[in-house]
């Protein structure tokens, strides 16, 4: 619940960030939705390469 309630958050943050920035609260959702699906594929993509990590050292 506290990592749902997080990215709800960050979501939120994301948009209204986007939103002071461009002033259009359309392109500030297509922001918000965008960068945070990508933080997600990417925090994903980067939990799985440390899953090939040994302590530091590479492995296959």
């Amino acid at each position: 619940m506290k990592t749902a309630l997080y990215r709800v958050v960050m979501v939120v943050v994301s948009i209204a960030v986007a939103w002071l920035v461009v002033g259009d609260v359309s392109d500030a959702l297509s922001i918000g939705v965008a960068t945070n699906l990508v933080k997600t594929v990417t925090y994903y993509c980067y939990e799985r390469a440390w899953d090939h990590v040994s302590w530091g050292v590479f492995v296959d």
